[in-house]
């Protein structure tokens, strides 16, 4: 997984729809697991201010996002602070040969929450630059809102997972389709009585 889609992801939303949200930057546990996960440097749990910080970076990014899923651009004062938290970090550039050619690679000269901030900008920045943001997509099940890439061929991707809320949405209106038959609708109405529910 991508190290910015973790990141927004951070903030999850009970899919099943019980309303309950949980921070896991505000679990130590996570965060710690987290960085191990996506090779950041070890380091102590945030403070509050460097906490207030991600998350200042986590709803930039998420709301850069939902710009691109609702078929928008980001507007230019966003960028501006994207590239300000790509500003904290920085990076030992280095020249690698494998197989007859040549790689420049970036490496993080840091060890802190400033340079674990630039790192997870330059992720996103790297996907905004190098992928297709029209690809950057919002799960579909609302209870959900998980950020995803849709690498499918035809785009089509509605859901960020088929199996949990791909599932959840069949589900809901299989049953909003059954209710509806019994209540003697039809159409739009039961699809709307379906996600209602």
């Amino acid at each position: 997984m991508r190290l910015w889609i973790d990141f927004a992801n951070s903030e999850c939303h009970d899919w099943r729809g019980s309303g309950v949200s949980e921070d896991w930057l505000t679990d130590p546990a996570w965060v710690e697991e987290w960085l191990r996960r996506h090779e950041l440097p070890p380091t102590a749990y945030p403070t509050p201010d460097e906490l207030r910080r991600l998350k200042q970076l986590r709803y930039l990014i998420l709301r850069m996002v939902s710009a691109y899923a609702s078929e928008s651009v980001p507007g230019p004062e966003d960028l501006i602070e994207l590239n300000r938290f790509l500003a904290e970090g920085m990076s030992i550039r280095s020249l690698t040969a494998s197989d007859g050619s040549y790689r420049v690679e970036s490496l993080p000269a840091g060890r802190d929450w400033r340079q674990i901030r630039a790192e997870i900008a330059a992720s996103f920045a790297a996907t905004l630059s190098e992928g297709e943001p029209r690809r950057i997509r919002i799960c579909d099940n609302s209870d959900c809102m998980w950020v995803y890439y849709d690498d499918t061929r035809n785009r089509s991707k509605r859901f960020c997972d088929d199996k949990l809320c791909g599932n959840l949405i069949k589900v809901r209106r299989f049953r909003a389709r059954k209710k509806a038959i019994a209540r003697g609708l039809s159409g739009t109405e039961e699809l709307n009585v379906g996600m209602a529910e």
